[in-house]
Order: C-alpha cells, then sequence, then structure tokens
C-alpha cells in the first residue's frame, strides 16, 4: 500500500511529509471531485493536526478560515523551549503562521498537559489576521469540547466568517 504521493514510502511508515500528502489529497479531493473552492474552505487541526493544516493553509491564499484547536508551535517545542527552529524539527507552525491570509481562531485549555497554554497564545499573537481566542479555564488537551463555550464561540466564528467578504478583513478582537 502507498501513501499518496509518497510512491518511496509504504504506508506503515507515518512520516510528517506523508501528513502533508494526505491533508493535500483531501483538498483535491474536494476541489476535483466536489467543486469546492479555497474561500469556502474552513481548515480545522486539532494538536499534531495544526501542521499539516497550517502547511495547506500557508499555501492556500483565498482559504476561507482556520481553527487551530490546542495547536503546537511545532514538534520539538512540545518536549523542549527552544528559540530557533531546527532543521530536524517537525510540523514547524511557529514559522508556518505568519504565512496563513486568513481568519484564524485558536481554542487552547490553560490546564493543558500535553501541549502547554503558550503554543496556542504565540501562535495567535503572530496571526496576521486574529480572531477572538477561547482560552479555556481548566480545560486540559482533549476534554475541550465538554466546555459549553466551546461550541458557541466556534459556531460565533463561522458565523463570523460567512458574513465577511472572502479576504482583506481582520477579526481582532471579534
Amino acid at each position: 500500500m502507498i501513501i499518496l504521493g509518497m510512491a518511496s514510502q509504504p504506508a506503515r511508515f507515518p512520516s510528517e511529509q506523508n501528513t502533508y500528502a494526505d491533508i493535500e489529497a483531501a483538498y483535491k479531493c474536494l476541489e476535483e471531485s466536489y467543486g469546492a473552492k479555497q474561500e469556502d474552505i474552513i481548515l480545522y487541526g486539532q494538536s499534531i493536526g495544526s501542521g499539516p493544516n497550517l502547511d495547506l493553509a500557508a499555501r492556500l491564499p483565498q482559504l476561507r478560515a482556520v481553527v487551530l484547536h490546542s495547536p503546537i508551535l511545532s514538534g520539538l517545542r512540545v518536549m523542549y523551549s527552544v528559540r530557533h527552529s531546527y532543521w530536524f524539527d517537525i510540523y514547524k507552525n511557529i514559522d508556518k503562521i505568519s504565512q496563513v491570509n486568513c481568519p484564524v481562531l485558536i481554542i487552547h485549555g490553560t490546564s493543558d498537559e500535553v501541549v502547554d497554554w503558550s503554543h496556542g497564545k504565540q501562535l495567535w499573537e503572530l496571526c496576521k489576521e486574529k480572531y477572538e481566542p477561547l482560552w479555556l479555564i481548566g480545560g486540559n488537551h482533549c476534554d475541550l469540547e465538554l466546555f459549553p463555550e466551546y461550541l458557541g464561540h466556534l459556531k460565533k466564528f463561522i458565523s463570523a466568517v460567512e458574513k465577511s467578504p472572502t479576504q482583506g478583513s481582520v477579526f481582532e478582537g471579534a
């Protein structure tokens, strides 16, 4: 079995590049099979899934919006406090977030024991088109959907991006 577009890597070997190929294949399927356009798509990435999500978002200039749920700054930064990106690091979201040209909602729990809340805060600070973040007090890595504010804030964000022009509006403080 072969991962989409990765003929040299069998499916039993997960890799950062294979996750990028997977999200690209899903996007191409939406575009080619269903006629979806960038400006109609909202990407949602959770935890390590924020990596492929931001990689694709950085390459789609007309994307409607992005939601990052407990996102990571990078793989290495989950384990160590480093100031610079190294060549061997994976999912370097910290280096890609500034290339995203659409509204970004970040949701993170303040008591996350897997990915420290500071990851979400720093990514939000680096966004070009910020939307009011959702910092869930006491929220951990895998329980944010249980908070009543979660769904309400997500709906508010989706409504805001549906009403806005596809590009050019800043949501900071919405």
